[in-house]
């Protein structure tokens, strides 16, 4: 589906973390929609190199941009040299995609510097070069106050990533309190789910945990007792923020979700209508912080991005269970 009207004939689009679950997926909708814009994904792409805990510290993997026929640039935002030669093209939009997203890094000083730092490089580079940068924020910035989630409201993050995004969106609110012209949007993504999100691995969405553990044990293991609730947003509704994020009618930072908290029973519900009955254990859950509820309040996204989610819980996970399957199928295969 095409999100905004202008072609884009001629413009050129940068996508950074561009082999990552989302960045990837924005550059399919831009090859597909607007095949007149040249399209550059730029990642780090992954080297098998892990974190303490175990899971790799780049996400990006190639097999997220087969069929896709742009240009590809393997390189590290954190290189600020690299950044500045390749940002003397010049692009027209920026979408900044690339961070460390793992929750579970300790590590403060490389997250800051990756997610904040070197963004705030690419931002410059951005508008000293006449172009829109579109970034992406996290619902990570709440923390765990009360739901809903409002922008500006109850912004105390309870982990480094989710400072590392505050930091980032403070930043851009004292850029544009000095230019007001400037475009740059922040996109808090909620609990985002679907199609190309495998190689996240153990940070991939509960959804596809959840349907892969179905299909292979007949059983799936949730913390006790499956009513805590999230904000689960379809990967095209995340799509459709990024593009319509290109006209925004203001910049400044907004919320991106489904605009409906749901249960994880809820998950189970709609897994079951297409996979069938499987087993629920529900086990205790180990960890003093955890988000019992989170929710987007959608309305300034609303009025100023021409937001509107499409996909409900129960036809995100329709669209999404054919991939699943395959995936289920492919990991059997392998078994």
């Amino acid at each position: 589906m095409m999100f905004i009207a202008d072609q884009l004939e001629n413009k050129k689009i940068l996508i950074t973390g561009g082999a990552g679950f989302i960045g990837s997926s924005l550059a399919f909708y831009f090859q597909t929609y607007h095949p007149q814009a040249e399209v550059v994904v730029l990642d780090k792409f992954r080297s098998g190199e892990t974190f303490p805990s175990g899971n790799l510290i780049s996400l990006g993997h190639f097999k997220n941009l087969i069929g896709f026929r742009g240009r590809v640039i393997c390189a590290d935002i954190n290189d600020a040299k690299k950044m500045n030669k390749i940002f003397e093209e010049k692009f027209d939009y920026v979408f900044h995609q690339a961070a460390i997203s793992d929750t579970t890094v300790m590590n403060q000083e490389i997250v800051m510097q990756t997610n904040h730092d070197a963004f705030l490089h690419l931002l410059h580079l951005t508008l000293n070069g006449g172009g829109k940068m579109i970034y992406a924020s996290s619902a990570g910035t709440y923390g765990n106050s009360p739901a809903p989630n409002c922008i500006g409201v109850g912004e105390i993050p309870e982990n480094v990533y989710g400072f590392s995004k505050l930091c980032m969106d403070e930043s851009v609110r004292g850029i544009l309190a000095q230019n007001q012209d400037a475009h740059i949007v922040g996109l808090r993504y909620f609990n985002v789910y679907g199609e190309r999100e495998f190689y996240k691995g153990k940070t991939a969405s509960m959804i596809l945990q959840l349907g892969l553990q179905a299909m292979h044990h007949k059983k799936v293991r949730l913390f006790k007792h499956g009513e805590q609730k999230r904000d689960f947003v379809y990967i095209q509704d995340v799509i459709q923020a990024n593009v319509k994020a290109m006209e925004a009618q203001k910049s400044g930072v907004y919320n991106v979700g489904s605009g409906e908290a749901r249960c994880f029973n809820d998950i189970l519900k709609c897994l079951k209508t297409h996979l069938g009955e499987f087993d629920v254990e529900y086990i205790d859950n180990p960890y003093a912080f955890y988000q019992n509820h989170t929710e987007a309040d959608i309305s300034l996204s609303q009025k100023f991005l021409n937001y509107q989610p499409k996909f409900s819980l129960e036809e995100g996970i329709s669209a999404y269970i054919q991939e699943i399957k395959e995936i289920y199928a492919r990991e059997k295969k392998c078994l």
